[in-house]
C-alpha cells in the first residue's frame, strides 16, 4: 500500500477504526480481552500506513503515532514504558512487526482514561474568579511548562478560537472540544 498522503490516510483510517470499535464494541463477544477481527484488519491497515520499509514492521518511534491514529491517546511516558524503556538509539533503530504491536495497543486502550468531569475539575483550580473561565496566558503556560509540555504550535492550534476577547477561556466549552478533537 502506497504511503501517498499519511496523515490523511491515517486519520481515515482512525475513523474507520473507531466505526468498526463502535459497531462490535471494540471485543468479541466471546471476552477473553482481543479484538474482533474486522478490528484486526483496520488496524494492521493502518500499521502498514507506517512501514517506510516494505518488510511489514515500523521504527519505536513510530508507535505512539499508530497508536493516535488508531484513537488511543497515550502520553510518551506511557509508550516508552510498554516498549520496554528503550534507549534514544532504540527508539530510532529498532523495529516491530503488527503481531508484536497488538498487545501494546491492548496495554495502551486498558490504561485508565480522564473523563469530562476530571478535566474541568483540573482546570477549575485556575478559575480566580469562579466564573467559569481561566485565563487564555495562564493556561498556555501551563500547557508549556507542566505535565507532558507541548510545543508552541501544539498549543497554537488547541487553543485557535477558544479565547474570548478579554483572553479568557471557558474552561467548559474548551474541555468538550480538546475531548471532540
Amino acid at each position: 500500500m502506497a504511503l501517498y498522503s499519511q496523515g490523511f490516510t491515517v486519520r481515515v483510517y482512525q475513523f474507520a477504526s473507531n466505526d468498526a470499535l463502535n459497531a462490535t464494541g471494540g471485543r468479541n463477544v466471546g471476552g477473553g480481552g482481543e479484538y474482533s477481527c474486522c478490528c484486526c484488519r483496520y488496524f494492521k491497515e493502518a500499521f502498514g500506513l507506517f512501514d517506510r520499509v516494505g518488510d511489514s514492521q515500523v521504527a519505536y518511534n513510530q508507535v505512539a503515532d499508530i497508536m493516535r491514529a488508531l484513537g488511543q491517546n497515550p502520553t510518551n511516558k506511557d509508550v516508552t514504558t510498554i516498549l520496554g524503556n528503550p534507549t534514544a538509539d532504540d527508539m530510532a533503530n529498532k523495529r516491530l512487526n503488527f503481531d508484536a504491536f497488538l498487545p501494546m495497543l491492548k496495554q495502551v486502550d486498558a490504561l485508565p482514561k480522564g473523563t469530562y468531569d476530571d478535566y474541568v475539575e483540573g482546570l477549575r483550580v485556575f478559575d480566580k474568579e469562579g466564573n467559569g473561565t481561566v485565563m487564555g496566558a495562564e493556561l498556555r503556560i501551563v500547557l508549556s511548562t507542566l505535565g507532558e509540555k507541548m510545543s508552541e504550535p501544539e498549543i497554537d492550534a488547541l487553543m485557535a478560537g477558544q479565547e474570548d476577547e478579554n483572553g479568557s477561556v471557558h474552561y467548559e466549552a474548551f474541555v468538550k472540544h480538546i475531548m471532540s478533537v
